[in-house]
């Protein structure tokens, strides 16, 4: 059976004294006019456009800033962006000018993932609020500086890992830690296979593109098109292929399902298959891998399968399978006509953040049946995890995407790729964050980052 449905809690009315995850209701309103924050967009490509166009429900767009300054002209005319006042939103190419703004409260930062780190930085010690895309970022030891900066700030971080708003994604995870599915749990990440393509020539830079600031922290290459605007993520300089752009998503989601979100695993081993030419995408192509965690549970992450994209749960007796569109599985008809196993998974769900990161009481206002799920619900999905962020602003509570618990599955996804490319078994300390007698590993846990370009530690 198909269900359209909600796709997310309620939130608590009532800010609480402690600083709660803080859950957004599907159909959160827009904000009162006189209470709209004012934002600015970093970063003007096409995940720039989604995130602008929700985070304009909650508050008014001011600047807008990226270093081609053919994307920032179509950003600083759109309507949908300005509202209906006829005017121009200002424009930057270097973000700092635009966090030294005073009249800039919010951040919504949606560039290649090298400019994240950076910016969420400077933009929390700026004292604003960030909306942030993932992957959160770019190595492992930058994972330990949000941390230590997102500490001291004053200001709320709201990773885009959007799946945590999502109902049947909670309710999976849910069913996972019930103990429904027995015993010996394994979670298996589909991601998709990474591209292939080069070598590619360089070409003349385009007059509206400042190269040099697009390369930020990464190493000065000749411009070639297939390394700038989308086709970043399949170079290990600027991104992590398919490992940090769905492993962002599922391996998020599954570990927190193996109750594993708040460390790391143990052990790391994987296969991937890579171009080692010169000026060539470089991230795996074809990948499978195994993360194994200190409880006894394992993260399995491959390219295909059967299911292309989503994660398989299961244990020695039953298995589940998730992804955007459904949450499937004999145990999921079972419990849809089983009016105890029913509450037993919903109460559950509703106590997923309770413990060292959670709710201190149950938000279970809107709550449905399980069944198979229409995604044409992933829109509100989207508008829940912006409007959480809006939320925790005036809440001061913790945000459903937090620097902690993302930090964790970032690492994942990192140590993913470590064990890919160097192809042998890993053993890694989550408690020192470090690679066991193996500095050839470690050297990989950081970048060196160009003069000029480095991240503020201090």
């Amino acid at each position: 059976m198909t269900l359209s449905r909600r796709c997310f809690l309620r939130t608590t009315a009532t800010a609480l004294a402690v600083t709660p995850y803080f859950w957004t209701s599907s159909k959160a309103n827009a904000e009162d006019k006189n209470s709209r924050l004012r934002l600015g967009m970093i970063g003007c490509g096409g995940k720039g456009r989604d995130d602008s166009r929700l985070a304009s429900m909650h508050g008014d767009f001011v600047a807008v800033c990226d270093v081609d300054r053919k994307q920032a002209e179509r950003y600083a005319t759109n309507r949908e962006l300005n509202g209906d006042e006829k005017r121009k939103l200002d424009i930057y190419a270097d973000h700092r000018e635009l966090l030294a703004r005073d009249d800039i409260d919010v951040v919504i930062c949606a560039t290649p993932d090298h400019w994240h780190t950076p910016i969420y930085v400077d933009a929390l010690r700026a004292g604003k609020h960030v909306y942030g895309e993932k992957p959160m970022t770019l190595t492992i030891d930058e994972v330990k500086v949000l941390r230590k900066v997102v500490a001291e700030s004053k200001g709320t971080l709201q990773v885009g890992n959007q799946q945590r708003s999502c109902q049947w994604f909670r309710e999976a995870i849910a069913i996972a830690q019930s103990g429904i599915l027995g015993e010996n749990l394994t979670a298996t990440c589909y991601l998709g296979k990474g591209q292939k393509g080069g070598p590619f020539k360089a070409k003349p830079v385009p007059d509206s593109l400042d190269w040099d600031r697009w390369l930020g922290q990464t190493p000065l290459v000749p411009y070639m098109p297939q390394r700038c605007h989308h086709a970043f993520r399949w170079w290990y300089e600027y991104s992590g292929g398919k490992l940090t752009d769905w492993g962002a998503h599922h391996i998020d989601i599954a570990q927190w399902a193996l109750g594993a979100i708040d460390s790391g695993p143990v052990e790391i081993e994987g296969i991937g298959v890579h171009d080692s030419r010169e000026n060539c995408f470089n991230t795996a192509q074809t990948f499978r891998g195994t993360l194994k965690f200190a409880n006894g549970t394992k993260l399995i992450f491959e390219d295909g399968g059967k299911e292309t994209n989503g994660i398989l749960l299961q244990g020695d007796r039953e298995r589940i399978f998730v992804n955007r569109g459904k949450l499937v599985g004999n145990m999921v008809n079972k419990i849809t006509a089983d009016s105890k196993w029913n509450a037993r998974i919903r109460d559950a769900a509703g106590e997923l953040y309770q413990g060292p990161y959670g709710l201190p009481e149950k938000v279970l206002e809107n709550y449905d049946n399980f069944g198979e799920f229409d995604d044409s619900n992933w829109e509100g999905v989207k508008q829940s995890h912006m409007g959480n962020l809006f939320k925790c602003i005036k809440a001061g509570a913790k945000p459903i995407s937090d620097v902690v618990t993302v930090g964790n599955s970032t690492i994942s996804c990192h140590l993913a790729n470590i064990g890919l490319r160097l192809g042998r078994k890993l053993v890694w300390d989550p408690a020192s964050e470090r690679f066991e007698s193996d500095d050839e590993a470690n050297a990989m846990l950081s970048r060196k980052q160009r003069t000029g370009y480095e991240i503020k530690t201090a």
